[in-house]
């Protein structure tokens, strides 16, 4: 406590005299909850590629990432909050990788660390190389390069902590795992003659039953931008589950009003993220 700058934490809409900013500070939760969590970001110890040279020269001495409460790398997965995918992404690891992701407390990152690790770099579509790690889990920042520098990946570091300072504790939607519920688990890629993703189960069903039946399949449509057409933005429709969440609060709300608001708002704010999920997987 004696090296704490309570500056850091001091809000400016409410005046402090100079000489106790450094004793006294006004400030709000959201901001205590996210100093305490992006100064303490304990990353995955794991690496895959050239990467993970860098990462491993960003962890020493020289360029000191103990100056950001992320220099406790830890080998468990259960112990870290940060997963840092540095070097090329193999159909083979995408499998460990998920599996990884899922044992991961909430809240947790990801940090995608190199151009192979973002899109496939220089291996992209090529026949064991996965074009981008953001296909099968959720990134938070991207560093590009080939391999980045230590530099790059301390930027990175550092828009990741400014991702968490924005983040209220009031919206539920921005902390999903504070009052909403845990998120659900990633499908686990399932390897065979190719990299089999369950969450494409269905349309690889429809593709072989068109392929059973001597039809065409796996016909790529253009888009409208390629098509020069303004093409309509896809919406997730959250409407079954609001009216699930709606249905299952009525009961409530005979017993306790404002229980059964607080719940309503839950219920809506889960479904919000599932849809999100949903979404996010579909592109």
């Amino acid at each position: 406590m004696s090296q704490l700058d309570l500056r850091e934490l001091h809000s400016p809409e409410f005046p402090v005299p100079t000489d106790m900013q450094g004793n006294v500070a006004i400030t709000s939760l959201s901001k205590i909850y996210n100093w305490s969590r992006r100064s303490s970001m304990w990353p995955l110890l794991f690496g895959l590629a050239c990467c993970a040279i860098e990462m491993i020269a960003t962890a020493a001495s020289r360029y000191d990432l103990s100056r950001f409460g992320m220099e406790v790398m830890r080998a468990s997965p259960r112990q870290s909050d940060l997963m840092i995918v540095s070097g090329t992404v193999t159909k083979k690891m995408v499998v460990p990788i998920v599996r990884i992701y899922n044992q991961m407390p909430e809240p947790k990152y990801v940090m995608a660390m190199g151009a192979c690790a973002s899109g496939g770099g220089p291996f992209k579509e090529g026949y064991n190389v996965v074009s981008g790690i953001d296909q099968y889990i959720p990134v938070d920042v991207y560093i590009p390069g080939c391999p980045p520098t230590p530099q790059a990946l301390l930027y990175g570091l550092i828009s990741l902590q400014k991702k968490i300072d924005g983040q209220s504790l009031a919206n539920m939607d921005d902390v999903p795992w504070y009052g909403v519920g845990p998120s659900d688990p990633v499908p686990v890629p399932v390897l065979g003659p190719d990299i089999i993703d369950p969450r494409q189960a269905e349309l690889i069903r429809q593709q072989a039953v068109l392929a059973a039946q001597g039809k065409p399949f796996g016909v790529r449509e253009l888009s409208g931008a390629a098509l020069g057409v303004r093409a309509a933005v896809p919406v997730v429709e959250a409407k079954p589950a609001l009216e699930a969440a709606t249905a299952s609060t009525e009961a409530a709300a005979e017993l306790d009003p404002e229980k059964a608001a607080r719940l309503a708002k839950r219920e809506a704010a889960l479904a919000r993220k599932r849809a999100a999920q949903g979404g996010e997987k579909s592109e």
